[in-house]
């Protein structure tokens, strides 16, 4: 009976199975991507994402236990030279299944499964991306059109004091003694209340 035994068994005998998944990995790592089954490759996902995290703390232990599940030398060196090196900023999610079809054979869904951090066309467009996209936050564009209302205002007031300060001061005397007669000219242009009182 297979009750809770909830992963997928491959149609393999449990030995094969590791085997293969071992393999599996092991070629993943050296040459950053293979084609595959979906199933295989979900299976291998499980399989090798615990094993990149443990690279990220190069020590002995970790190499030896990563060694129990590749069995190759060569792959646990470039395991914790090259690919730890590209996904120490990355919390997780270090690989990714393009699905390519069905093969023509036995009609068996197909993908690509490759490290995410080593795709140089994808990561060059997603650069690219973010240059071009920028994030505002709601109310910005009113708060940058007030500061350029107070920084316009600052320049025209440091203008104004700039002007006063070169007049000589026979000019400022005139212009502050015409805006003292200014008023008192249209008080005398202006017919009075009574005035038009009598006339009615």
């Amino acid at each position: 009976m297979r009750h809770r035994k909830s992963f997928n068994h491959l149609g393999r005998t449990s030995a094969h199975r590791k085997a293969m998944l071992s393999n599996m990995a092991c070629s993943l790592i050296m040459h950053k991507r293979i084609e595959t089954t979906t199933a295989k490759a979900k299976a291998l996902k499980r399989y090798i994402e615990p094993l990149i995290t443990r690279s990220k703390d190069d020590s002995t232990h970790s190499r030896r236990v990563a060694f129990s599940y590749l069995q190759d030398k060569e792959a646990v060196t470039e395991l914790f030279r090259e690919v730890s090196s590209k996904v120490a900023d990355r919390p997780g999610g270090y690989t990714r299944i393009i699905r390519l079809g069905n093969r023509l054979g036995d009609n068996a869904d197909m993908c690509l499964m490759e490290l995410v951090d080593f795709n140089e066309n994808l990561l060059a467009e997603k650069a690219a991306a973010k240059k071009s996209t920028s994030r505002r936050r709601r109310g910005a564009s009113k708060k940058k059109a007030e500061e350029e209302v107070a920084e316009e205002q600052a320049v025209v007031e440091t203008a104004v004091e700039e002007a006063t300060a070169t007049e000589s001061p026979e000019a400022a005397t005139e212009g502050t003694e015409a805006i003292a007669e200014e008023p008192e000219e249209a008080k005398e242009e202006e017919p009075s209340k009574d005035d038009d009182k009598k006339e009615s």
